[in-house]
Formats: structure tokens, C-alpha cells, sequence
């Protein structure tokens, strides 16, 4: 007896060390494919300058903020210099920001994640003149979303969720507000809800004559609260939670709950005083933006209804708070979101996106109302719109000459369309003022992001960055892509295959099926890819991705089919593109699984739980498993409120459909995930053990929605090659 246990013991250990290190040779492996180490090279802080005619970039080492000239792409002045700054010392530069006169620089440093978008810093104000470098705030080490005055003389900041003015010419500092507290007002910067939904996280505008700021108060009182645990951890350890773990506590309104309440106010720098700015219909319930006109008399907010399928803009005078309406839209599902997040505003006007014709067009309308000039182009969706020259022409990005494509066009007065981006892969374009010029970006399946300054005509001034050793690291490792078109209920799909290196047309090979399938989204463009893919193909694997109904960039129809029913043509399609990979003669039909993350962790349960599930297992990363779990914005802009859609709300939730689950999965998500909180997956846990069946899942403490750091990305796809080598 004693004997057997002296063998059997060192064999228990040595199969668990064995088990040790094929997982970190796994994890290994996989990290060289994922984030951060690949991720291409991009262009650090490039900015255009008020002359139109330089930018200003933050150097490599992050301690000068220089200045090129656009036309030869020469440097030709040092804007910063960390070492000869004077009062404050810093050892280096995160991000900066321009003034409106370049006299001054906004640096920051030190910065902390609040949500997503947002961040703490330490920010300070640098004068090019005299070469002082200040703290932005004598009273606050972390500011947010700092915004400079027209004049350049002054920043608005939120600090402890109160606004305040700094005062450049006297190193003052003005309380705007003063009843900020956390998990109850919020002054100037936006909520969680606006910033995940909305892309928003600054909520002030100056007037152009300085005398004025604006902003949105955010009243979350009535909002419920969401506690979340963290616990001590090994990823950046917290030794407060490492015996006891902490809460931590938000506001996040669940679909059909209350929001934020809303409300717009103005402030007179000089009096000190406030106004409240009322609009006038009762409907409103979000104002995902403002923005100043050209004057002082024209503030411009955009507004929602809770249903989000009415839209309305709404034009106010700060100084006798009347409001006037000069744009609205109705819909009859729910508007899209480029609408009130890509509005463009010029002198005269301001451009707005819009589906109203079937496909996303332009629409320039006057600061009084009147429809001045719509820009389309066929039967493309206008992705971008980026300005005017003044000289008649239009520049702006499009989906085409494929949905799978993107390119920089540009239209002159007489209607002629040029393409100044390459017509084929994906291309954008940040420009200078007055469009004389423009930051282009381009990539391809096979070309890696180049970065390059252009003339508006596309011809090439510099390459910035072309990424040519980044790319020469995946030479042999990167897998081909191949596009392709399929049909589904005679709806034509379109996908792409990854194959493995070595690929035989004779062999048979198990495939994984990726998606994401979320309303507006699209997987199958034709963009530069480095990522587990290529890992899984060099595993042997074919990936096949296909873009669903629902999905962007062709127009209306085919994306709000899924209105009010998310997740049923969505399964149809996926469940199609798993019968087509099968089709396929080198693919073993025996051996196909599905994946996909946040949407796609949701789709992927739907798909494994559908009645006629082709697939051998599956794998879905901090899915939704009930809409009623998601937050009201997003999840209402689909599926109206419970109250209002609840055969939809039940019809659409995996939560309801684990009885028919009919693989094997796998589940993963962060502990700390704000967004798709783990009440999704526990709560279908749940289910499945009162069935008396189960699945498989791996928790990563303190992770949110993203799950990176501490080589957390690594480990979810190892995990996931692992899952699949074992199940397909």
C-alpha cells in the first residue's frame, strides 16, 4: 500500500505538470497572434493645425510635441520639449491636445480607465510662448475631458463629477457646479449608458465668443444600482480585496428600467450665473449631443426618443433659452446611430447621416432648417462624411465598390465621383481644415495598415508609416483569406475562409465558424488581419466567417430585419453558413464549431441552442443570454422595452433555450465586466445545472468586457484551440 503510493503520487504530479506546460507552450504560441503583440504601428497623435497647412505629433519616445509641414512632410519646429520646460518637470506625454489658436497644449499623463472610452489624468497646460508647463487643477490630481475655449484662454474640466473653469491668463480655478456625487449627478460628462451607446464622454460646449459654456447634467438617482466584487487577484493586485473582496458599485439601467434624467444648462462665464434650458417636447429622453453653431445664439442639441425611433434637432439661444426645432426624423424601426453621432458642423451648416432613402446618405441642412444638398452615391452607404473644401467638392467614405470594402471618394460640383483612396480593401481619411489635405489610411487582406499624408487629389506627400517590419514578423504565419458568397432564405451572404498553411483540397478539416452578427456590424471586410485565426490555421483549422442579416453596410433593409426579434434570422444564417462550410469537399462536415465574443457570444448561443444545431461544439465569450439583462439604449433601440415586446424579449434570450442545448460549450467571461455583466452566464449556468446538464467555463478575476492584460487575451484563445482539439 505504502509503495503504491509512492508511485502513484510522483505519476499524479507528473501528469499534472505535463498538462502545466502544454498549456503555457499553448498560451505561448498563441500570444504572438493576438493583442497587444499584434497590433500594427499607427501615426502618435498626429494633428492638423489651424493654418491647414502643418501638424503637430507626438514624438516616439513621448517626451516632444513636433511640428511637420503637410506640403514636404519635414519637421519644422519643436511645439514641446519635456526637457526645457519650465515650473513642472515630466518624464513623458500620453496624449495632448491643441488649442483652437495653437498657442497652447493640453499634455496629460497618468491616466486611469473609467469605463471604455474614458479616463482620469493628470493634465497640464503648457504655453508655447513662455515654455510654462502647469497642472491644469490646483485642486485635483485627475481631471476629465478637458475642453479649451474658443479664445484659447480658458479649459473646462470635470473633476469629482462637478465642472469646473480654469482661468489661463490668471491661474484661476471656477466651480461651474457643485452638485456632483457619484452614483447620483454627473455634470459634463456622460453616464455609462451614453458612453458605451452613445460613443460620448465630453458633455460641455463653449459659445464661439467664450462667454458661455453649455452642458448636460446627468441625474442617475433613480437609476438602479449594480454591484460588481473584485478580488485581490495576481493582475495588478489589489491587497484591499485580497481577504475580503470589495464592491464596487454603478449606475446601469437595465432594459425597461429607469434613466439617467437628462437635462440641459448654460453657464455665463463673467456673471457666474445658470440657466436651465428647457425643450419642448415631453418625448425626449436622450440628448446623445451639442454642439455651438456659428455663433452665440445657436446651440445645436440633438435629441431621442425612448423608443430612438424618432429623432429631432433642436436649435436654442442660451441667452432667452428659446428653442426652436430645425430637423426631424422618424423612423420605423429605429434611427441610425451615425445620425446624431457623425453629425458634421461648418459655418453655414451641418451634415447629418441617414437612412431615410435605404441607404445611408447625406443630408446638409442650414442652422435655420432648410434643406440645403443631399449626397449619395446609388445604392452604397455613405459610411463617413468628411467635409467640404470650399470649392464645391464633398469628400467622404463609402462601402464600396463591395459592402466589403472602403473607399475615400470624392464628389465635385458638377456630381462626378473620383475615388482618391485605392477603389478595393478599406481605406479612411482624417483631414485638414479647409480639406486641402488628409491623414489616408489603407489596408488590404494583404497589405498592412500604411499610414500616408496625401493631397485631397490622393496623391502621396509622405508615408508616415507603412508598417513593413510589423508585417515582415508574420511572414509564413499569416493564413490566407479567401472571400466568398453564399445564399440564405435567397438572401446572398457574404463570408470569408481562412485555410491553414500547406492547405490540401483533398484533405478534410474540422472548421471553426467565427461571427459577431450584432445590428450595423460587419466581421467580412477586406482589412489587414492578424489574429487567432491565423493561430487556428496553423492548428490545422479552417475559419469561416459570414455576415448575417442585420449586418452593415447594405443598407436599411438588410439590417433592420432583425428589428424587434434579435437573434432569429441572425441563427438562420449562421445555422446556413455551417450547412454551406459542410458542402465544401475538403471541410470534415463532422467537426464544425461555432465561437464568437460579446454579440457573437450570444449568437453562438443561440446557434447552440437551436433545434436544428449542426454544430460538434461551441465556444462564446462573455455572451448575452437575455436582452432584459442588457442595458435600455442598446438593447431597446432593437427590441423596444420589456414591457412593450416581451414574447420578443423571451423568443430572443439563449436563457430560455438551454433544454435544447446540443453541444458541448464552453463559456468565458471577466468578473468585472461592466458591460455584459456575469449574470448573463451564471444565470444560464443556472439553468443547466436544474436540467441536471452542464458546460464548461473559465473565470478571469477582475477582467471587464475586453479580458486583456496579464496575458489574459493569450489564454482565452489557447483555451478556446484547446476546447475545440478536444470536442471537434
Amino acid at each position: 500500500m505504502n509503495e503504491m503510493k509512492k508511485t502513484v503520487i510522483p505519476a499524479v504530479l507528473l501528469a499534472a505538470a505535463s498538462t502545466a506546460v502544454a498549456a503555457n507552450s499553448l498560451v505561448s504560441d498563441m500570444a504572438q497572434y493576438v493583442y497587444p503583440e499584434n497590433r500594427a504601428a499607427t501615426p502618435k497623435g498626429i494633428t492638423f493645425m489651424p493654418d491647414g497647412e502643418s501638424y503637430a505629433a507626438l514624438s516616439e519616445d513621448g517626451r516632444r510635441v513636433v511640428k511637420y509641414q503637410i506640403k514636404t512632410g519635414q519637421e519644422v519646429e519643436t511645439l514641446l520639449d519635456l526637457t526645457s520646460t519650465r515650473e513642472t518637470t515630466l518624464d513623458n506625454i500620453e496624449g495632448f491636445i491643441l488649442s483652437p489658436d495653437a498657442s497652447k497644449i493640453l499634455v496629460w499623463n497618468s491616466s486611469e480607465p473609467v469605463y471604455r472610452r474614458s479616463f482620469k489624468a493628470a493634465y497640464y497646460t503648457y504655453e508655447l510662448r513662455t515654455r510654462l508647463l502647469r497642472p491644469l487643477s490646483g485642486q485635483f490630481s485627475a481631471q476629465q475631458s478637458p475642453v479649451f475655449s474658443p479664445d484659447s484662454r480658458m479649459v473646462a474640466f470635470v473633476a469629482d463629477n462637478n465642472i469646473y473653469v480654469r482661468k489661463l491668463d490668471y491661474q484661476t480655478e471656477v466651480p461651474v457646479t457643485t452638485d456632483g456625487l457619484r452614483n447620483s449627478i454627473i455634470n459634463g460628462t456622460s453616464d455609462w449608458t451614453y458612453e458605451e451607446e452613445f460613443q460620448t464622454t465630453c458633455s460641455m460646449a463653449w459659445a464661439p465668443d467664450n462667454l458661455t459654456l453649455c452642458y448636460i447634467k446627468y441625474n442617475e438617482t433613480d437609476v438602479p444600482t449594480y454591484d460588481m466584487q473584485r478580488y485581490g487577484g495576481a493582475c495588478d493586485p489589489d491587497e484591499a480585496a485580497m481577504l475580503y473582496p470589495q464592491t464596487w458599485s454603478y449606475k446601469y439601467p437595465l432594459a425597461g428600467k429607469p434613466n439617467s434624467k437628462v437635462t440641459l444648462h448654460s453657464y455665463d462665464v463673467e456673471t457666474r450665473k445658470t440657466k436651465d434650458l428647457a425643450l419642448p417636447d415631453s418625448r425626449i429622453e436622450y440628448i446623445p449631443r451639442l454642439h455651438y453653431g456659428p455663433d452665440a445664439e445657436t446651440l445645436v442639441v440633438a435629441t431621442l426618443n425612448r423608443d430612438q425611433n424618432h429623432y429631432e434637432i433642436y436649435r436654442i439661444n442660451p441667452k432667452s433659452t428659446v428653442a426652436k426645432s430645425i430637423y426631424s426624423e422618424d423612423s420605423k424601426s429605429w434611427i441610425n446611430t451615425s445620425a446624431y453621432e457623425d453629425i458634421l458642423f461648418a459655418d453655414d451648416s451641418f451634415y447629418i447621416n441617414s437612412w431615410k432613402s435605404g441607404y445611408n446618405c447625406i443630408y446638409q441642412i442650414s442652422y435655420s432648417g432648410t434643406a440645403m444638398r443631399t449626397i449619395s452615391d446609388a445604392d452604397h452607404d455613405i459610411t463617413a462624411y468628411y467635409g467640404s473644401d470650399g470649392q464645391g467638392n464633398h469628400y467622404y467614405q463609402v462601402a464600396a465598390p463591395t459592402p466589403m470594402d472602403r473607399t475615400v471618394r470624392r464628389l465635385d460640383k458638377k456630381g462626378s465621383l473620383t475615388d482618391i483612396s485605392a477603389s478595393e480593401g478599406t481605406s479612411s481619411a482624417t483631414f485638414n481644415p479647409g480639406c486641402t489635405y488628409m491623414l489616408l489610411s489603407y489596408s488590404s487582406v494583404n497589405q498592412a495598415p500604411v499610414y500616408s499624408l496625401c493631397a485631397s487629389s490622393g496623391k502621396t506627400v509622405k508615408v508616415v508609416e507603412d508598417n513593413a517590419a510589423f508585417a515582415a514578423r508574420f511572414n509564413g504565419k499569416k493564413a490566407s483569406r479567401e472571400f466568398f458568397t453564399m445564399t440564405s432564405e435567397g438572401n446572398t451572404l457574404n463570408g470569408y475562409i481562412v485555410k491553414p498553411a500547406g492547405f490540401s483540397s483533398t484533405g478534410k478539416y474540422p472548421v471553426v465558424m467565427y461571427q459577431y452578427s450584432g445590428p450595423g456590424s460587419q466581421e467580412v471586410l477586406n482589412r489587414w488581419q492578424i489574429d487567432w485565426m491565423d493561430a487556428f490555421a496553423a492548428a490545422g483549422y479552417v475559419v469561416v466567417c459570414v455576415d448575417g442579416r442585420g449586418t452593415g453596410g447594405r443598407g436599411r433593409d438588410f439590417c433592420d430585419v432583425v428589428y424587434r426579434r434579435l437573434g432569429y434570422f441572425e441563427t438562420i444564417d449562421q445555422i446556413a453558413a455551417a450547412r454551406y462550410a459542410s458542402s465544401l469537399p475538403y471541410v470534415d462536415s463532422s467537426r464544425i464549431g461555432i465561437f464568437g465574443w460579446s454579440y457573437g457570444g450570444y449568437e453562438a448561443l443561440m446557434c447552440a441552442t437551436a433545434q436544428d444545431c449542426p454544430y460538434k461544439a461551441a465556444v462564446a465569450v462573455a455572451p448575452v443570454t437575455d436582452w432584459r439583462f442588457y442595458d435600455t439604449v442598446y438593447a431597446e433601440r432593437y427590441m423596444l422595452t420589456p414591457q412593450q415586446n416581451e414574447d420578443g424579449y423571451r423568443d430572443s434570450a439563449p436563457l430560455w433555450r438551454t433544454s435544447s442545448l446540443a453541444c458541448p460549450l464552453l463559456i468565458m467571461y471577466g468578473t468585472a465586466d461592466d458591460n455584459v455583466h456575469p449574470a448573463n452566464s451564471l444565470e444560464f449556468v443556472s439553468r443547466l445545472q436544474r436540467q441536471g446538464s452542464f458546460c464548461d467555463m473559465l473565470l478571469f478575476p477582475n477582467m471587464n468586457h475586453s479580458i486583456y492584460g496579464c496575458n489574459s487575451r493569450a489564454v482565452v484563445y489557447a483555451k478556446m484551440l484547446d476546447w475545440f482539439n478536444k470536442n471537434l
